[in-house]
């Protein structure tokens, strides 16, 4: 497994398992487990999610070492603030069954963000947190959040795919030490991705599947990527990435399917903002 090292040293997996959308906790504790029985050491869960103590029961089962995972979670909005963010870290550990965390991240650029960041500092220098980032944040908050505080985020969480690339906002966070991750690798299908004929070509030059195909191109640019599924065969095929090489004319034509715009939302809008910024978790 190839490893990205952040700014404060701290290895991470390139490639992880993510659990976005697994509600049911019976197939969030299924799919982790066959995941981790497949090779993955890096889980993506966050409050919102719904599924963290899925994700516990699931590592606890595996008899897998701590020291050989690496667990990411998310503050969510309603969460937002110094104190709050603190009792939410608190919540999300007690539903994992953890005494500390890999990564933690800001879900959402809105809220209190700066309150939420200092608590995540605090946690940081307590070393209840080994990691510290943000998710969902667009240059001009990015910069700015580390303009003002103490210690930058270590990563950013961002929607990128082949139609959404990021490789301008991936040079600046470079620039800035921040580590670029992928949500959404596969586009969640859009613009049929999985009958593209440019990955499609490119797939079967290789043997491999479009989707491998992605992941590829997304590992060979140091992106962080954390694809789900709940399909056994489909959790083995994207961990079977690492015994190919996208040449650099594959590599350009992928990135030439950039659209330049999200395909999902942009969180700079006002609906963005008042959408998720005012969705509160289910007590």
């Amino acid at each position: 497994m190839k490893n990205v090292t952040l700014s404060n040293g701290v290895q991470m997996p390139i490639l992880g398992f993510g659990v976005f959308q697994i509600r049911d906790e019976a197939e969030a504790i299924q799919s982790v487990e066959t995941a981790l029985e497949v090779g993955y050491r890096s889980l993506d869960t966050a409050a919102s999610y719904g599924n963290e103590s899925a994700v516990g029961t699931a590592i606890r089962n595996s008899g897998i070492a701590r020291e050989d995972l690496f667990i990411t979670t998310k503050v969510w909005v309603d969460s937002a603030g110094e104190e709050a963010a603190l009792r939410a870290f608190d919540a999300s550990m007690a539903k994992l069954g953890l005494d500390y965390l890999d990564l933690y991240l800001i879900h959402q650029p809105f809220g209190d963000v700066y309150g939420s960041w200092r608590a995540m500092e605090r946690l940081y220098k307590e070393g209840r947190i080994r990691s510290i980032g943000v998710s969902n944040f667009y240059p001009d908050r990015l910069v700015d959040l580390i303009m003002h505080n103490e210690i930058a985020p270590h990563l950013n969480q961002i929607e990128t795919h082949p139609f959404f690339t990021r490789e301008d906002y991936q040079a600046l966070m470079v620039e800035r030490g921040v580590q670029i991750e992928s949500w959404a690798p596969f586009a969640e299908g859009k613009n049929d991705l999985f009958t593209n004929s440019v990955l499609a070509a490119i797939g079967a030059a290789h043997g491999k599947s479009v989707a491998q195909v992605v992941l590829r191109w997304l590992i060979q640019r140091d992106v962080v990527v954390i694809p789900k599924s709940v399909t056994a065969s489909r959790i083995a095929e994207n961990f079977d990435v690492f015994d190919f090489e996208l040449t650099s004319d594959e590599m350009a034509k992928i990135s030439g399917l950039d659209t330049g715009a999200s395909l999902f939302l942009d969180h700079r809008s006002v609906e963005a903002t008042e959408r998720i910024g005012g969705y509160k978790l289910p007590a």
